[in-house]
């Protein structure tokens, strides 16, 4: 049961996979290497299950992700706790990771924590990440802006609403590549037309073509721009066509910059609030703040 496992070793093997190696744990805590690997090694006897992968930097393993995650979350009470009776130290801030997608991190979140009562004193340690679920599991987030509506274990959901792309491109770019021919289809003039991708794991821009109807996909020639603003810089600069975010594309199209490919054509991604199931005044005030921001920006009239 995770009630009897000694927190002593708990928190020894959280400060090893913070700080990537046995000696570096040791240091921080003060304690001898030959202790710390004691006490993990104690630990997994009395799981029955290995909880770190001796590579460098050290890596939980999927039994470990539970035993760190629970020791994040026993942090976050202790804290907590303390700064309900007054124990924290003064002006010691309450810091919480929170995972956020890039497009949401580059419009609407920021606004979001805005809205959280400054007297709260927190502190946000932001990771911007696309997919979230990974540092829900290891702990290594508190709360996330994901597209999943599947929780993660320990973790509850909330709908937010959805962000709305919509298909652009530069007025040139679109004249030299997109212009309309005689009986050809756009989305057989869109095979051939260079595409810009976010990275490796974007899947707007083929979604799109998708929707276009039976035929290519969107063009082998693909330039990766890893921000969202970098993107929205890249369509406008004439690089590639892209699926940009509404609230980036909206001006960009009234000033000429951008034009859209096609009318009334979307591509719309359903945003959800995950965090762990925590009785954290912290958390909630950063969630309902989240859902308050949420409910003024993001489309909340969608199905599901």
């Amino acid at each position: 049961m995770m009630s009897e496992l000694p927190l002593d070793q708990v928190r020894t093997l959280l400060a090893v996979v913070d700080e990537g190696t046995f000696d570096a744990a040791a240091n921080a805590l003060r304690l001898t290497p030959s202790a710390v690997s004691q006490r993990v090694k104690a630990l997994e006897q009395r799981t029955g299950r290995v909880l770190l992968m001796r590579t460098k930097p050290v890596r939980p393993t999927e039994s470990g992700e539970v035993v760190v995650r629970f020791a994040r979350q026993l942090a976050r009470l202790e804290h907590d706790a303390q700064a309900a009776l007054g124990m924290s130290g003064p002006g010691e801030p309450t810091i919480l990771p929170i995972a956020v997608n890039s497009d949401s991190l580059a419009t609407w979140f920021l606004p979001a924590l805005r809205r959280v009562p400054e007297e709260l004193g927190l502190c946000y340690e932001l990771r911007r990440e696309d997919h979230t679920a990974a540092l829900l599991r290891e702990g290594l987030a508190m709360a996330a802006v994901t597209s999943s509506p599947e929780a993660v274990t320990g973790c509850s959901v909330r709908r937010l609403g959805r962000m709305r792309y919509l298909p652009v491109a530069s007025p040139g770019f679109a004249d030299r590549w997109l212009g309309r021919r005689e009986g050809t289809a756009l989305r057989e003039l869109i095979a051939d037309a260079p595409v810009i991708d976010f990275d490796r794991r974007d899947d707007l821009q083929d979604a799109f073509v998708r929707r276009l109807g039976p035929g290519p996909r969107a063009s082998a020639r693909r330039h990766l721009v890893p921000t969202s603003e970098g993107f929205a810089n890249a369509v406008a600069a004439g690089m590639g066509w892209g699926m940009v975010p509404e609230v980036q594309a909206e001006p960009l199209l009234s000033s000429g910059r951008l034009v859209r490919l096609i009318p009334d054509h979307t591509v719309d991604v359903p945003l959800y609030w995950q965090q762990w199931k925590l009785e954290s005044p912290a958390l909630a005030a950063v969630s309902e703040a989240v859902a308050a921001e949420a409910a003024e920006t993001l489309d909340s009239d969608w199905p599901g």
